[in-house]
């Protein structure tokens, strides 16, 4: 149940990612924000868990996911500019 609480979590703060950071470089599409929410949701939880701020066993919520979304937005707006410059 876990898991499927992450991706519900990950999907909705892909979207709240893509609305707080938009720009040309973003995945559009349903899929792809859902997988960017996703990948968002599990950063918070493993970064939360090793910084000691969630517990093992304990995922990060709607704002951690957000935040993980961000993250994972920002890098992917790093290499997709990269490559684009490069062609």
């Amino acid at each position: 149940m876990g898991i499927l609480w992450t991706i519900i979590i990950g999907f909705i703060a892909g979207v709240i990612a893509k609305f707080i950071m938009p720009g040309d470089n973003e995945p559009s599409g349903f899929i792809l924000t859902t997988i960017l929410g996703i990948v968002g949701a599990f950063v918070a939880t493993y970064l939360g868990q090793a910084l000691g701020w969630y517990s093992p066993g304990e995922g990060a919520g709607l704002i951690g996911a957000v935040v993980g979304a961000i993250i994972v937005l920002f890098v992917y707006g790093l290499f997709a500019g990269r490559q684009q410059r490069s062609i």
